[in-house]
């Protein structure tokens, strides 16, 4: 339970470091918006850390599927914009691939 939660707030934290960027670069908003999104970055590579998980590598990869499914809950929160049917079957994928990658048994 704790690694689904770290994993929220990565993705909380990724996809704000990341839109401050798209907002000044591609919405054309001030610079001091890169002040956040770089805490904001920084903010994620440290929840990473505190993910229990023997390999940064599969800590990574199982990352991978929350964050999916958090872009498309920021689409439609942040962006208004719904996520199709398509978003939402990739999404399910990819939080079914993660599960397996951060829960599967590990054989020694």
């Amino acid at each position: 339970m704790h690694s689904l939660v770290v994993y929220a707030a990565a993705a909380l934290a990724e996809i704000v470091g990341c839109f401050a960027f798209w907002a000044w670069w591609r919405l054309e908003k001030s610079p001091l918006w890169l002040f956040p999104g770089v805490a904001s970055l920084i903010a994620f590579a440290w929840l990473l850390t505190l993910v229990e998980s023997e390999a940064a590598g599969r800590a990574y990869a199982a990352y991978g599927g929350v964050y999916i499914a958090a872009s498309l809950i920021w689409l439609w929160a942040a962006e208004g914009m719904r996520p199709d049917r398509w978003d939402i079957t990739g999404a399910a994928v990819c939080l079914i691939g993660a599960g397996v990658i951060l829960f599967g048994p590990r054989v020694a």
